[in-house]
C-alpha cells in the first residue's frame, strides 16, 4: 500500500491522520460560525451575541474557504464520499458500515481513505 502512496514523503501516517481529523472537527465548527455570523448579518445585527473570546475571523474564513477547496478540488467522489460520512456527518459512523454503504471492499476503503487524508494534508500544506 505504500508503494501506492509514494508520491508522499516518509512521514508518520498516525500523526498526519490526526492533525487532518482534528482540522475536519474544527472544520465542521467554523462552518456553523460562519452561518451564523451570515444570519446575523442577514437580520441587521453587527457583531456578536455570545461573549467572544478571540478575534480570529479573518482566519477561520480561510480555514473554510481553504478546507472546502481541498475537499472539492484534490479528492474524487468517493474519497469525498468517504470523508464526509466518516468524519463531516453529524452521526458518527464506522468505517465497516461506510465500506458496505459504498459498496466497497475493505482493502479498497482503506487505501481509499488513506489517499483521502493525504490528499486533504497536501493540499491544507500540512505536508
Amino acid at each position: 500500500m505504500s508503494a501506492q502512496l509514494s508520491f508522499f514523503p516518509d512521514i508518520n501516517e498516525k500523526e498526519v491522520r490526526s492533525i487532518v481529523v482534528k482540522e475536519l472537527k474544527k472544520y465542521k465548527a467554523l462552518k456553523i460560525q460562519q452561518q451564523n455570523k451570515l444570519e446575523l448579518n442577514e437580520k441587521g445585527i453587527q457583531g456578536n451575541i455570545f461573549p467572544k473570546l478571540l478575534q480570529n475571523d479573518l482566519e477561520n474564513e480561510l480555514k473554510v474557504i481553504q478546507m472546502e477547496r481541498a475537499l472539492n478540488n484534490s479528492l474524487d467522489q468517493q474519497e469525498r464520499q468517504i470523508i464526509e460520512m466518516k468524519y463531516l456527518s453529524t452521526e458518527r459512523q464506522n468505517d465497516l458500515n461506510i465500506y458496505l454503504d459504498l459498496g466497497l471492499q475493505k482493502t479498497a476503503y482503506y487505501e481509499k481513505k488513506k489517499t483521502a487524508i493525504f490528499m486533504i494534508a497536501s493540499s491544507l500544506g500540512i505536508i
